[in-house]
């Protein structure tokens, strides 16, 4: 059984870009940028109540953040940035479920005061009469 010379070439050729695709993998840059944008998101997330009103999903965030923030010191780059943007999306439904929380409390006030009102209107005009 022979070979021929261009499928030799093409097997060749696929094999090298299998080992440079292999060696980009390593460089991918420390996602610095990545961790700071999640530890500001978890920040925010606390400001808006996430502490009382979604502390599952900011528990989740603060876990992927400190996983990202070990996967980095083990300059393992990739797994770190995925972890950071995992840890910034917990964090940012954290925050949502607070401030949507916070809005449903306002709402229920809000409807509670109206009935107050209209007693106490329904009230005045039954003495009126």
């Amino acid at each position: 059984m022979r070979l021929k010379p261009g499928l030799i070439l093409k097997a060749s050729a696929a094999i090298l870009f299998m080992f440079f695709l292999a060696g980009c993998a390593d460089k991918v840059p420390p996602p610095t940028q990545q961790i700071t944008m999640a530890t500001q998101a978890i920040a925010q997330a606390e400001t808006s109540g996430a502490f009382e009103l979604a502390p599952m999903e900011l528990k989740s965030a603060r876990d992927k953040l400190s996983l990202a923030q070990r996967a980095m010191e083990k300059e393992d780059n990739l797994k770190a940035g995925q972890l950071a943007d995992q840890a910034m999306i917990d964090a940012n439904l954290a925050e949502a479920k607070a401030r949507s929380a916070k809005a449903q409390k306002t709402v229920e006030e809000l409807k509670e005061n109206i009935r107050i009102l209209r007693e106490e209107m329904d009230r005045k005009a039954g003495t009126l009469k």
